[in-house]
C-alpha cells in the first residue's frame, strides 16, 4: 500500500502543476479531474473510503460540471464556436490519459490485495465526518459555500456583459 500511496502521490503532484501551467482553463480542468481522482485513491488507501467517495462524486463529479457550465457561460459568440474546435485535440488527451490509466491499475491492484492490506489506521465513517464538517469546522463550509455562490454570480454576471457587448457590436454595424 506504500507504493500505491507514493505513486498516487506523484501523480497528484504531476497533474496539479498541469493544472497550473496549462493556458487552457478546459485542458485545465481534465488535469484537475485526474489530480482529484488520485487524491480520492489516497484517501481510500489511508483508511478513508467515505471522504474518498465524497471526493470523486461532490470534487471530479459535480464541481467539474460547474466549472465547465461557467467556462461554457463565459465563452459566448461566434469566435467561441471556433475556439472549442480547437480546445481538445487528440494530442491533448495523451497526458491525462496515461495518468489516469495509472490511477486505474493502482485502484484495480488495491482493490484486489483485500483488507489485510490496509494501512494500520482507523476507519473513519460518514458520523465521523458530518460530526467534524458541522461541528468546529461549519464557519469554513459556510465560507465555501460563500465563495462559490460569488463565483456563479459574477460569472453571470460577465456572460451579460459579453452578450450585451456583442449585441452593441451589431447593432452598430
Amino acid at each position: 500500500m506504500t507504493l500505491v500511496f507514493y505513486v498516487a502521490s506523484a501523480i497528484a503532484l504531476l497533474s496539479t502543476i498541469m493544472v497550473v501551467t496549462r493556458y487552457n482553463a478546459v485542458h485545465a480542468l481534465l488535469y484537475l479531474v485526474v489530480s482529484l481522482i488520485s487524491i480520492a485513491l489516497i484517501f481510500f488507501v489511508l483508511g478513508a473510503p467515505f471522504i474518498a467517495l465524497l471526493e470523486v462524486i461532490i470534487y471530479a463529479g459535480a464541481i467539474m460540471v460547474l466549472f465547465l457550465f461557467v467556462i461554457m457561460m463565459l465563452n459566448l459568440g461566434e469566435i467561441a464556436v471556433q475556439k472549442e474546435k480547437e480546445w481538445l485535440p487528440k494530442q491533448m488527451w495523451i497526458g491525462p490519459g496515461i495518468l489516469s490509466g495509472i490511477l486505474f491499475v493502482l485502484i484495480v491492484y488495491t482493490l484486489l490485495q483485500g483488507e489485510q492490506q490496509w494501512a494500520i489506521v482507523e476507519m473513519i465513517g460518514p458520523a465521523e465526518v458530518g460530526a467534524e464538517l458541522f461541528g468546529p469546522y461549519i464557519i469554513g463550509i459556510q465560507l465555501a459555500g460563500l465563495m462559490l455562490l460569488a463565483g456563479l454570480i459574477v460569472a453571470t454576471l460577465l456572460s451579460k456583459r459579453v452578450k450585451f457587448k456583442e449585441k452593441t457590436e451589431k447593432e452598430n454595424k
